[in-house]
């Protein structure tokens, strides 16, 4: 498409001028074929006037005896200005009178002819050097005043014919028509600028005020404001929308700034009290192997009915509590860089299971795994997995203190254009309230009397480091299911497995 039409109002102008045109057009041609059949029309009447009063001429000369009167008559019709030829020819052809003496005796011409037989009597003919002619036929009946000179066996005794010459007739249809036609050009020249005009003023000059205003938006000017008079119209609606989505954008764009800006103060105090944290937890956990081990000695020395040893055992796991607190601080704030690699996430899901089925508690608990068939290995560091997984498996352990099902399953998944394996892991414990699920994630946040806040967070964090996705939802009828997709290996992670294990 020409630059020039991807403009809507050149489209808008083009279309309207176009369509303009056709219908100017389409109304110049009915109406100049309509001024043609009135003017036709008019000379037919002219003619049968004319015939008629030839007619009532002969009648009355031969009434009266003057048969010689004939030819004078049709002489001086034949003078008319319009008239190229009046005669009277037998039913058989032959001309008996004419205005013009030379055509008597001669057949008539085959036109003229049909005419007496065509019921209309009636037709334009061209005939050289006239051009077209109008020629109207006659017929003269025998009747009884007619019985004197003709007899009565004739019903016919003559067709009288008239040539009524169409030149001035075309003259004045071609007159009109070039009259109509200028002025049909004229008015849809004037409309078609007038239209356009229009349509620059009202649509095109404020719509490419719209879109310059829209790039100086789109560039962050949000000072940008439209001036328009006609505000009731749809330009005007519309201008009035973009200056109050600007207005909006203006007002949130402050809030995002503001929002932006205490995000950024509150980063840098989380930064400096992660910092902190790491130090004090690096600082505290040297002394807790201190404390764990002199208490251990001081217990191993008491005697196993020692009234002393069950608070020494409470203070080992008070120490092993905060031991434990202390390393997922440590990694928590700076969590190890995966060591990736092409693993089977099911026999790390089975390793997993097995070792966390040896706590106590835990054999009144169904435990069922669903592994879908021929599933590809995921681009992941085991260990971390394994982690991860331990941790979901034992809080449902933990959710479902009365019994239950664990049942983890997998499947192929597909996410951004990339395969991926998913990992359900649920359970039939009392589930995750709605307004909780939001802050399972949030660092410290737990609902256990014994918890860190620690786990999951962990968990999603090391998920996002492989790339993957980690969310949670309540299983149905009852309980949690936590689902992990992880991507599959591909060609390009291969090689990189390859090449890690050459180097």
């Amino acid at each position: 498409m020409p630059l020039v039409f991807k403009s809507l109002t050149t489209r808008i102008i083009a279309t309207t001028i176009v369509l303009l045109v056709g219908g100017i057009f389409i109304y110049t041609f009915f109406n100049v074929r309509q001024q043609q059949s009135q003017l036709i029309d008019t000379a037919r009447e002219n003619t049968e006037l004319l015939l008629h009063t030839v007619e009532n001429s002969i009648y009355n000369t031969m009434h009266l005896g003057n048969v010689q009167d004939v030819s004078s008559i049709l002489a001086m019709m034949g003078q008319h200005n319009q008239l190229v030829g009046v005669r009277i020819f037998h039913p058989h052809g032959v001309i008996l009178r004419s205005s013009n003496p030379a055509e008597v005796g001669q057949v008539v011409g085959m036109d003229d002819y049909r005419l007496y037989l065509n019921p209309k009597h009636y037709g334009i003919f061209d005939l050289p050097p006239y051009g077209e002619v109008l020629s109207m036929v006659k017929p003269i009946y025998n009747e009884a005043a007619c019985h004197t000179c003709h007899g009565s066996k004739a019903k016919v005794i003559g067709i009288l014919n008239v040539d009524y010459s169409l030149y001035r007739t075309k003259m004045q249809m071609l007159t009109a028509s070039r009259i109509f036609i200028a002025s049909s050009v004229a008015i849809t020249f004037f409309l078609s600028i007038t239209i356009s005009f229009i349509l620059f003023k009202f649509v095109k000059k404020p719509l490419d005020s719209m879109t310059a205003n829209m790039s100086r938006v789109e560039n962050g000017d949000l000072s940008v404001r439209i001036d328009y008079r006609g505000t009731d119209d749809e330009i005007g609606k519309l201008i009035n929308s973009f200056n109050s989505m600007v207005d909006r954008l203006e007002v949130t764009k402050k809030e995002l700034e503001q929002y932006h800006f205490q995000q950024l103060e509150r980063a840098d105090r989380l930064a400096a009290i992660g910092e902190m944290a790491a130090g004090i937890a690096h600082e505290i956990k040297n002394p807790l192997a201190g404390i764990s081990a002199a208490v251990s000695i001081i217990r191993d020395d008491m005697e196993p009915d020692d009234p002393r040893s069950g608070i020494l055992k409470e203070v080992l796991q008070q120490v092993q509590r905060l031991d434990k607190t202390v390393n997922d601080l440590l990694f928590f704030g700076k969590p190890s860089v995966p060591e990736l690699a092409c693993i089977d996430i099911s026999d790390i899901i089975e390793k997993t299971l097995k070792f966390a089925s040896q706590h106590r508690g835990v054999k009144h608990i169904e435990r069922q795994l669903e592994f879908a068939p021929g599933l590809p290995t995921v681009y992941a560091d085991g260990k971390q997995m394994q982690q991860v997984f331990l941790n979901l498996i034992l809080n449902a352990f933990q959710a479902m203190s009365e019994g239950g099902r664990l049942t983890i399953s997998t499947s192929l998944s597909t996410r951004q254009g990339r395969d991926h394996v998913r990992i359900d892991v649920a359970d039939t414990g009392p589930g995750i309230p709605p307004q909780i699920q939001e802050k399972i994630f949030t660092p410290f946040f737990t609902t256990k009397a014994q918890g860190t806040g620690l786990g999951l967070p962990i968990c999603y964090k090391l998920i996002n480091l492989h790339n993957g996705f980690f969310t949670v939802a309540n299983n149905t009828p009852r309980g949690t299911i936590f689902t992990i997709e992880l991507p599959a290996c591909s060609v390009h992670d291969i090689e990189e497995v390859r090449r890690a294990h050459e180097t």
